[in-house]
């Protein structure tokens, strides 16, 4: 999360947020000039607790709060893929059309990936414990 925070340039505060029903919604992020805020919803497992979190940090990496991705970003993420396929992808327009559902997916699929990678220190487990 340290690395998140530095590219990021503000550090990242997570809360439990009752408002969240854990069912059509599990996570949101802020962003504001000072901190990056992710919210998620009340579960009694952690493993929830954790991915909810997790996929909010991939929207965060995957910088969904621009308009606009530069293409070397692009390519160090994603080095096997279409820089355009990824570029469209990235572009969030709606909260219900396909190329909204494919940033979805993206994000679970990048949480996924953090979860499971050897290199991250698993900073997140002491926040769910």
């Amino acid at each position: 999360m340290k690395v998140v925070e530095g590219v990021r340039h503000r550090p990242i505060q997570i809360e439990a947020a009752g408002a969240l029903n854990g069912g059509s919604i599990c996570g949101l992020w802020l962003s504001t000039d000072e901190v990056e805020i992710i919210l998620h919803a009340i579960s009694p497992s952690g493993l929830h607790r954790q991915q909810f979190v997790l996929h909010e940090l991939g929207h965060m990496v995957l910088r969904h709060d621009e308009l606009v991705v530069p293409a070397d970003y692009i390519e160090v993420l994603f080095p096997n893929l279409p820089v355009g396929l990824v570029s469209r992808v990235l572009a969030r327009s709606g909260f219900t059309d396909d190329l909204e559902a494919a940033a979805e997916s993206l994000a679970d699929l990048f949480a996924a990936a953090i979860r499971n990678s050897d290199r991250e220190p698993r900073s997140f487990e002491r926040v769910f414990e």
